[in-house]
């Protein structure tokens, strides 16, 4: 293959083939190609091209009982075990509000979608895959040992497309998100101040056209102070020890997922920090943390603080709360946490 020839979908079974250990992640980017172009190259072998809506999934995963919910961005992957219950679908997006699987979705960027077999020694590992218009991750659904392999099976063969292509083309083009505003911080802040609930908190972006980090960059430290880049794995280890319970956003364009509850089990592994608890797995690339922050938003419960994780492209790559209900002031000790943790530190040039 030269530079210019993407690989064939036989080219990139054979090159599985050679690498069978190697992350599918890690195969996409050698080959330049998309990882939904590495599950499509197995259609008619061991994945089947199903219709990609968010909400034809919603209609019928209730009935598969017991899943792993997964979603992840370049740098951080979030994996839920539990049941989809109490979903509400309208408007633009869905949510999806049960017990341990917490989700908003946006539907218009999901397009693509499989449902996928892999073999693990004598055993069949089932999972729906959903991909934007590039190719990139949205969501994934994983069966585990108890969930319902023949609501799987049905929901299969009512979602299946007449399209079984092997080969899958890419759609690169980027909606534009008009970030060219020019903005004081004295108006930054006027808007800031006036915030009575987090979820005003990008409609405010929005409207005043600036991105997230450019914000927190600007506000000024009484609202976001600029913490050390080990600060997550500080706070991760502070919560264990206190049992305080916390809440985890994980997005990409498509989906934010989101666990609430106390951690147990925190474990770095290589460039990785890992949280291993029963039914919630968070891994984390601490070497893509470009910047990490302490912002403060004010609510009409009093302020509340949240600790957010930057890479190197602009995009937040996860956002950690203290877990408080509506209508609750913030916990005492999740602030202490965070105004203890490291400040960065100025390096001269």
């Amino acid at each position: 293959m030269t530079e210019t020839t993407k690989p064939t979908p036989a080219d990139i079974r054979a090159f599985r083939a050679e690498n069978p250990k190697m992350r599918e992640r890690d195969i996409a980017a050698q080959l330049d190609v998309s990882e939904a172009a590495l599950v499509a190259a197995e259609v008619g072998l061991t994945a089947t091209r199903i219709d990609g809506s968010a909400l034809k999934l919603l209609e019928r995963v209730a009935e598969l009982g017991e899943v792993m919910a997964l979603s992840r961005n370049e740098s951080a992957v979030h994996e839920k075990i539990g049941v989809y219950e109490n979903i509400k679908t309208g408007g633009q997006g869905a949510i999806v509000l049960g017990e341990n699987i917490d989700l908003r979705i946006f539907p218009s960027r999901w397009v693509h979608a499989f449902a996928v077999t892999k073999k693990d020694g004598e055993q069949e590992r089932l999972s729906l895959q959903y991909f934007d218009k590039a190719g990139v991750a949205v969501h994934k659904v994983h069966l585990r040992p108890t969930s319902n392999v023949e609501a799987y099976h049905a929901m299969v063969n009512d979602l299946k497309l007449e399209d079984q292509s092997q080969d899958f083309v890419a759609d690169h083009s980027k909606t534009a998100v008009d970030e060219s505003g020019e903005v004081s911080a004295d108006e930054l802040r006027d808007h800031w101040s006036k915030l009575t609930d987090t979820h005003e908190f990008f409609g405010m972006l929005r409207k005043l056209k600036i991105g997230r980090q450019a914000a927190v960059r600007t506000v000024g430290d009484d609202f976001a102070w600029k913490l050390d880049n080990t600060a997550t794995a500080d706070m991760m280890h502070a919560s264990v020890k206190s049992g305080l319970p916390i809440m985890c956003f994980v997005n990409n364009d498509g989906i934010v997922q989101i666990h609430s509850g106390p951690i147990f089990n925190v474990q770095p592994m290589g460039p990785w920090i890992n949280i291993l608890d029963e039914t919630f797995h968070l891994h984390l690339r601490q070497d893509h943390i470009a910047e990490t922050w302490a912002v403060r938003k004010p609510t009409k419960d009093g302020h509340v603080t949240s600790v957010e994780v930057y890479g190197a492209n602009g995009e937040m790559i996860i956002q950690f709360f203290g877990k408080r209900h509506e209508g609750s002031e913030e916990r005492a000790d999740w602030r202490d946490i965070v105004e203890s943790l490291p400040k960065a530190t100025s390096v001269a040039a």
